[in-house]
């Protein structure tokens, strides 16, 4: 029996890769996540099989967790619409965190401490160090994956927002000690492994870690969420590994490790695509959504206004168009319409492309899920270090709801809170057209001076009817 749950493990762990493969591209991406969901399930058999004979299964107990796990899970991965997928993401990936943190105090409850084994047995250092580690850093992926939730459900008022962003601003300063505080309790837990500590050791563990995770994600915002996100989901599969090191389990460790060491990989090249470190975007945060400056109006001078007949004939007679996506397209839901307008663009014969910046939207590969979902084709989607040099000698750009990652601030301004993150240069095009709701600022509370730009017009409006008219327009031209 040993053979054959090793045998569906090598299986299962084969399908993971090769699931995660698929997800390079938009193309293969759902038989990606098919392939990953079928090696799941056999790792889950797999896992089942092992227990069985090893141990008295509460077979009613696990269907319970089974349905009621599919019965909450399904119906929000099948309806949440595409704006709300970062909400999901860091949901589903809190989630995992806050499972792993239970598991490893349901590992301390039985043991009573990790004092209480059999007789000939004393407690293992993977089981004792497995399951701290995968306390904290469970705890920690759980309360912060929750803050990230909630803000970008905009589910906090937004005076409760500012209050909470302030005080946890004035805590941050203490988030190492109290982090070292868990880790000091974790520590007096292990070293009285085989005797037994208080139940409440582990409580406080779990709470210093989930006041790290509260304080530390609080303040940030604008375009240090998406790194956030990954930072966090790095973490889930990291505790994950460590719960299935305590557990014994196969499974765990190796998935834990895939996703922790993807999510790790992705939080660096998204780091370094803004050019900031990572501790400098954990603790040296911007914006905040609740928190962020006010707009200052009147000092870059007067934006001016265009129509929706006037950009059409901007571009009509364009020889290349840019198509700058940011959340304000996903929260309109208008990437069809863009690709509907795209299309009669290229019937005229101009070239159109898609400039992604690394962190525009809400998590990772926002903008080129959305933009796939509509069926763009994946070599027009262009990264923000692919497409910079076409800017020059492009006609028109076309900005839908893109504000903090086009903001020329981050290029020309030291004194700018965003100063140094690589933008998308596109202030460098012959003409600029922003597609936006009003002249308010973007996620991190910042003014963007491309908006009064000589070459730059703003179409104010809804973007999906916005990008509507200016097709309807280009079909009488």
């Amino acid at each position: 029996m040993t053979y054959l749950v090793n045998t569906l493990y090598i299986v299962a762990f084969g399908l993971f890769i090769l699931g995660l493969s698929g997800l390079t591209g938009p193309k293969t991406a759902v038989r990606g996540n098919l392939i990953a969901a079928a090696g799941m399930t056999l790792a889950v058999v797999a896992t089942l099989i092992k227990v069985r004979d090893t141990a008295p299964v509460n077979w009613i107990l696990i269907a319970a967790g089974l349905i009621i796990g599919v019965a909450l899970g399904m119906p929000p991965a099948k309806k949440t619409k595409m704006t709300a997928m970062p909400q999901l993401v860091a949901l589903f990936n809190g989630v995992g965190g806050g499972t792993v943190a239970l598991i490893a105090w349901a590992e301390f409850i039985e043991t009573d401490g990790f004092g209480h084994f059999a007789p000939d047995q004393s407690p293992t250092v993977a089981l004792v160090i497995g399951s701290l580690f995968a306390a904290i850093i469970g705890s920690v992926s759980f309360w912060g994956s929750l803050v990230a939730f909630l803000k970008l459900q905009e589910s906090i008022p937004k005076n409760l927002e500012k209050r909470l962003v302030k005080a946890a601003r004035i805590f941050q300063a203490s988030n190492a000690v109290l982090l070292l505080a868990a880790v000091a309790m974790a520590v007096y837990i292990g070293v009285h492994a085989g005797t037994g500590s208080p139940g409440w050791t582990i409580v406080v563990v779990l709470v210093l870690a989930g006041i790290v995770g509260l304080f530390v994600v609080f303040p940030i915002g604008g375009a240090d969420m998406p790194v956030v996100i990954s930072l966090l989901n790095a973490m889930t599969g990291l505790s994950a590994a460590a719960a299935g090191l305590a557990l014994n389990n196969t499974a765990m460790i190796v998935a834990g490790m895939i996703v922790g060491a993807s999510g790790s990989i992705l939080t660096n090249l998204m780091a370094v695509a803004m050019n900031r470190s990572i501790p400098a975007i954990v603790f040296g945060s911007f914006g905040g959504g609740g928190d962020t400056a006010a707009a200052v109006a009147g000092d870059q001078g007067t934006a001016k206004s265009t129509s929706a007949a006037d950009a059409a004939i901007q571009m009509a007679y364009a020889n290349q168009v840019i198509v700058v996506p940011g959340y304000g397209l996903a929260v309109a839901q208008a990437q069809h319409a863009v690709k509907d307008m795209a299309s009669i663009l290229e019937s005229k014969g101009v070239e159109v492309k898609y400039a992604i910046h690394p962190v525009a939207g809400r998590m990772p590969g926002h903008m080129n899920v959305l933009l796939a979902e509509a069926d763009v084709e994946y070599d027009a989607m262009k990264e923000m270090d692919d497409v910079n040099g076409e800017f020059g000698r492009t006609d028109v750009t076309l900005v839908i709801g893109a504000n903090d990652v086009t903001n020329p601030a981050a290029r020309n301004d030291p004194s700018s809170p965003i100063h140094g993150m690589p933008i998308l240069n596109v202030d460098q095009s012959r003409s600029v057209i922003v597609l936006k709701r009003s002249m308010s600022s973007g996620y991190a509370g910042i003014e963007n001076p491309l908006f009064f730009l000589g070459h730059t017009s703003m179409l104010f409006g809804d973007a999906k009817k916005s990008v509507n008219a200016v097709t309807e327009e280009l079909k009488a031209l």
